[in-house]
């Protein structure tokens, strides 16, 4: 397992953003699922958790999605309570399925 990337956010003449990359980084059966320890993700400016999530299901179409419906998200350290939040251009997007234990 390693890493993936992929460049980084595209910009206009005028400075603006067209794309946002965010660093995607799987932990436990996500990590397995996935095959990678981390991948950058390109998406859309504006792209929010939830698009960040569709496009990890289309990437790793086999085990992924279903650990996905079931995973929490941290943004930047910080847990994901709305999956419409917006990602900023060179976050990190953590993917953390349920844990066992007590």
């Amino acid at each position: 397992m390693g890493a993936v990337s992929s460049e980084r956010a595209s910009v206009t003449s005028g400075g603006q953003h067209t794309a946002t990359t965010v660093l995607v980084r799987y932990f436990a059966s996500a990590r397995a699922a996935s095959d990678v320890d981390e991948e950058h993700v390109r998406l859309p400016a504006g792209a929010s958790v939830a698009d960040a999530v569709a496009e990890l299901r289309r990437l790793h179409p086999g085990a992924l999605p279903r650990i996905l419906d079931a995973a929490g998200f941290l943004l930047d350290g910080v847990a994901v309570r709305d999956r419409a939040r917006e990602l900023p251009d060179g976050g990190e997007l953590d993917v953390l399925p349920p844990f066992a234990g007590g």
